[in-house]
């Protein structure tokens, strides 16, 4: 009643919204993986403000397009500014949420990476947080797989040669030798390529134990249909690009069997990450995939820290972020080191039925271990 007394008062509190910016490649060939990013934000928002809102006030996305592009990230980050928007969420790519961090941080704006795994994002400075794996650690989660859940031994890495996908090799390669695996063979492959002829000869060439793959649905989804093509049969285990149901409708009958490493458990009985997975479906009539679950988690991680200190000072903002301790979210518990990351178990899904369902769950705090700095 105190809310609604206020809401019908003049100027009231509730129709000062607390605008938050959002960034997302809502064209382009990652549209989908856009649009499903929004959606995830746009549910967060909606279950805050229908549970009262954030101290009594209404939360309001602001949303712009970086088309997946570095180059238009920096104008979008920069008119983000220029609008007075005191706190931004990437729902986007490792490239343009590079791009952009560099801005914010100069700027002191808090400014939140929901899914974006190159390292250097939050190397960017102290007002640059991630809410998920680097791609370092979801590297060395795929190791672990490969070596203790599939207790395979000789791997060929098959790289998207961007950010996302060279930090991905990196973490692999780390860990090879230590957990007694070999990279028979490395390949790597553009953005753009929808054709793997040649790739595909080689591999099938080498006969790899395990194949591992990098890469988005609209391109390491034809990879994956044309090596079962060419009758390559050896397991295929794929990332969170992977995570979505637009991968199974690309690579068709190919996507069965196929394990990726990601942080959304379809299966999880963990009360927050299981109602997201509920809600979003309601709402969407869609399964959940990791980039909605990603940007849902980014968005409340940013509201519990406004309800503590306000939207108002970056700085205190900053802080109430850093300080976030064991803070229940669809993608797990979240607690911020001193370098801004997350420690999170990595889910190993596999696909069944055309449908994704936990195979394991890699929780190792020495291997996964955030960056410390």
């Amino acid at each position: 009643m105190a809310s609604l007394s206020a809401a019908l008062a003049g100027g009231s509190a509730w129709s000062q919204a607390i605008r938050i910016g959002f960034q997302a490649p809502l064209t382009g060939p990652a549209a989908s993986d856009g649009k499903t990013a929004l959606q995830g934000a746009e549910l967060a928002v909606e279950q805050i403000n229908a549970a009262g809102g954030v101290n009594g006030r209404k939360l309001e996305l602001v949303v712009a397009d970086d088309q997946t592009q570095p180059a238009q990230a920096i104008p979008l980050a920069n008119k983000f500014i220029g609008d007075g928007i005191k706190a931004v969420i990437s729902g986007s790519y490792s490239g343009p949420t590079r791009a952009a961090a560099g801005v914010f941080q100069g700027a002191k704006i808090p400014y939140i990476a929901a899914y974006a795994i190159h390292p250097d994002i939050t190397r960017a400075g102290d007002y640059v947080f991630r809410t998920t794996l680097t791609g370092e650690v979801q590297g060395r989660a795929v190791a672990k797989l490969v070596a203790d859940v599939l207790k395979k031994k000789r791997l060929t890495v098959v790289s998207l040669n961007n950010d996302f996908g060279q930090s991905l090799a990196a973490g692999i390669k780390e860990q090879a030798a230590p957990l007694g695996l070999t990279i028979a063979s490395e390949y790597s492959y553009g953005m753009g390529d929808r054709q793997f002829g040649s790739l595909v000869a080689s591999v099938k060439k080498d006969d790899p134990e395990v194949i591992f793959v990098s890469g988005y649905f609209f391109n390491g989804g034809p990879l994956v249909a044309q090596l079962r093509a060419s009758g390559v049969r050896a397991p295929i285990v794929g990332t969170e690009g992977f995570d979505t149901m637009n991968f199974i409708s690309v690579a068709k009958a190919a996507a069965e069997g196929v394990i990726i490493a990601t942080t959304l458990d379809r299966d999880s009985t963990n009360p927050a990450m299981k109602k997201f997975i509920d809600d979003y479906k309601g709402k969407y009539n869609v399964g959940a995939e990791m980039v909605a679950a990603s940007t849902h988690t980014a968005v409340n991680v940013l509201a519990d820290a406004i309800r503590r200190v306000g939207i108002n000072d970056p700085a205190k903002l900053r802080d109430a972020i850093a300080a976030t301790r064991s803070l229940a979210t669809a993608t797990g518990s979240i607690t911020m080191n001193p370098a801004r990351e997350v420690y999170k178990a990595a889910q190993i899904q596999v696909i069944k039925g055309g449908e994704f369902h936990r195979l394991a769950v890699i929780d190792d705090p020495v291997l996964l271990a955030p960056p410390a700095n």
